[in-house]
């Protein structure tokens, strides 16, 4: 009974996660038409994150909001393990800021049309000649006073564990010279199950944001030391969110003790 639940939940959710895609981007995509500045899509990403976070019953508890700093442009790099990365910092993050993410997002029906009439920066790391074009484009929008946010890692992580850091992120902070913000965030892996479809509600986000660092006091030949810097600051951050967890505290959430047949 308990299989049968999960996946009645899983294709509801799936089902009315792609039903909001399709109304909020639509939205953007219109009126992106008759607003050019990006702050139009940008408040529909963040209905349609909190949207998604609703239905798949996800939680978010966030801490250092007080080192971002809405006056000025800064650069977050974040950890990434799973789509509820997106939806958490889009919903949550105090700030106007654009999407620096991978090409082939942008080929995403609805999502993709929107990250497109939004200004967000694709990159194609398999084109080193397009990889640094896109770091100029993004570099002219941090210098224009907006900020950005980027995946360093590349690629999604399925066990929650760090990857390896890419260096285009850290290029980018000190071609710019803005603050670079390390942002860390455990268990999104755990909202959809890797290698499967299957979402499991209840799961609580937890993202710590650090105080930034000044990259411009790093230098041309400091990148590596600002890598190594950021995958320590992660990697400590990760372990320390990874021990907040509370036995059974996916069950507090109502549907979750409902797939499981636990009475309130």
């Amino acid at each position: 009974m308990e299989r049968l639940k999960a996946k009645i939940f899983t294709i509801w959710c799936w089902t009315a996660c792609a039903l909001s895609t399709v109304f909020w981007a639509t939205l953007s995509i219109l009126g992106s038409l008759f607003s050019s500045s990006g702050k139009l899509q940008h408040f529909c990403m963040r209905c349609w994150s909190r949207d998604n976070l609703w239905l798949s019953r996800v939680r978010v508890e966030i801490a250092g909001l007080e080192n971002l700093d809405p006056r000025r442009a800064q650069l977050l790099v974040a950890n990434h393990s799973g789509l509820h990365d997106i939806l958490s910092l889009a919903a949550y993050l105090p700030l106007q800021f654009r999407w620096i993410a991978k090409k082939s997002l942008f080929r995403t029906p609805f999502m993709g049309w929107h990250m497109r009439r939004s200004g967000y920066i694709p990159i194609d790391r398999d084109n080193p000649r397009d990889a640094v074009r896109s770091i100029h484009a993004a570099a002219e929008i941090i210098h224009g006073g907006t900020s950005a946010v980027i995946f360093p890692e590349g690629s999604r992580s399925v066990t929650g564990d760090l990857g390896k850091l890419f260096s285009g992120a850290f290029t980018l902070a000190l071609e710019t010279g803005v603050p670079l913000v390390p942002v860390t965030i455990e268990g999104s892996y755990r909202v959809v199950l890797p290698t499967t479809l299957n979402v499991n509600p209840g799961v609580i986000l937890r993202i710590r944001i650090d105080p930034p660092l000044d990259a411009a006091s790093y230098g041309r030949s400091g990148k590596h030391r600002l890598m190594e810097d950021v995958f320590q600051i992660m990697s400590q951050r990760l372990e320390e969110l990874r021990a907040l967890r509370r036995p059974g505290e996916e069950l507090e959430d109502p549907v979750s003790r409902w797939i499981h047949g636990i009475k309130s």
